[in-house]
């Protein structure tokens, strides 16, 4: 009994050490997001060369946009919407916001800077047309361009070249990071299976996040069904925002979609001896090693793993693997949050090979709020393994 109570009493003082640490991290995070609303709003008021009407309407239009994210952040925790049309304008002003709260941060940072070491006069932030024209120039250019950048797809063609003796060849094409909701719609999510389509593969490889965070929006637009536009068998893992929006909708609707999900299994692709292994999202804490996933292997077979996050990219060399897809880093959507990637992964985007194991880590074909790519792209891969 004694072992016991002291086996729970340190099981406790575990959780809340990891509770606590939690909650150290949103608080610091809430204080830098706070600091940097504050920062912007005051340069916003000063640079404006408008009265103080004109300022305060400016500023509190601006402030809008955390309300926004505050609304959305209660969005996921219930997991429940109000309405669709509003729900979807809350998301897209909210996600949005993040990413221009860190351009803006970044340009009146350097226009500081650059006033400090007295190459721009004091005037330029006080009450300033050449200031407010030349921040809203910059936010124009990069945020527009941003857009119109996510929207064309990037068409990544990988050549697999295997001494494993394949039956025939094989055509694939793998995405990650679909991020279907609120955002992604139907009508987007149609232009993609119609390039999905086009490539007449024999099968389709997804590495996890094709929900968003909710099903909510999914089912109201059917596009359960959508997938089954999809003329070759679709595979995929899990990602961890299937486990976000609800573990047991998001296998309903895999489950609806048709989509072979393989959670620490393998399948092997009709009439070839390609092994595809998908592997759970490293969220669930219990899901089996690279080596248990493919302990029944063929020798003879090319397998392919799908694990959504590109962590411990060693596990896959050691068990033998002969290609890795995965996704989950956006490669950080925004330059330069793409340095921040690069640090925290071993692969954090792009083609990558650790003996006789080749990776590939997908910026992915859709996007996680605001739709803008900046010094990154959305894509997909079209691979073909051969002799």
């Amino acid at each position: 009994m004694r072992n016991v109570a002291s086996v729970c009493f340190s099981y406790l003082c575990a959780t809340n050490k990891e509770n606590n640490m939690r909650m150290l991290v949103m608080i610091l995070f809430l204080g830098v997001v706070i600091a940097a609303q504050a920062y912007v709003t005051l340069r916003i008021w000063q640079y404006l060369p408008f009265g103080t009407a004109g300022k305060t309407v400016c500023a509190a239009l601006y402030n809008v946009t955390l309300v926004c994210m505050l609304l959305f952040a209660g969005m996921m925790r219930s997991g429940q919407i109000v309405n669709f049309a509003f729900s979807q304008v809350v998301y897209e002003i909210a996600t949005s916001w993040v990413f221009v709260l860190l351009y803006l941060v970044m340009i009146f940072g350097a226009i500081d800077l650059l006033r400090l070491c007295h190459v721009l006069p004091d005037d330029f932030t006080h009450e300033s047309w050449a200031g407010t024209l030349t921040v809203a120039g910059i936010m124009l250019v990069a945020f527009v361009g941003g857009n119109i950048h996510y929207h064309d797809k990037y068409r990544q063609v990988l050549d697999l070249k295997t001494d494993v003796e394949l039956q025939r060849p094989v055509k694939l094409v793998m995405m990650s990071d679909l991020h279907l909701g609120y955002h992604n719609r139907a009508g987007e999510f149609q232009r993609w299976i119609d390039l999905i389509n086009a490539e007449n593969a024999d099968a389709v490889l997804i590495a996890g996040d094709i929900i968003d965070f909710s099903v909510v929006p999914i089912n109201q637009q059917q596009m359960a069904q959508m997938f089954h536009q999809i003329k070759a068998p679709v595979y995929a893992c899990l990602g961890n925002h299937e486990y976000i929006g609800n573990e047991a909708a998001s296998l309903r609707f895999y489950q609806e979609a048709g989509i072979n999900l393989l959670r620490d299994q393998t399948s092997v692709l009709p009439g070839t001896n390609v092994m595809v292994a998908g592997r759970d999202d490293r969220t669930n804490q219990r899901r089996a090693s690279v080596s248990e996933i493919l302990s029944a292997r063929d020798k003879g077979q090319y397998v392919i793993l799908l694990d959504h996050q590109p962590f411990h990219l060693e596990e896959a060399e050691q068990a033998g693997v002969n290609f890795q897809f995965s996704g989950h880093t956006h490669y950080g959507q925004v330059w330069p949050i793409t340095h921040i990637i690069d640090a925290m992964y071993e692969d954090g985007f792009g083609p990558y090979q650790r003996g006789e194991t080749r990776y590939y880590v997908s910026s992915g074909l859709g996007i996680w709020g605001g739709k803008f790519r900046i010094g990154t792209r959305s894509e997909y891969v079209v691979a073909e393994v051969h002799n």
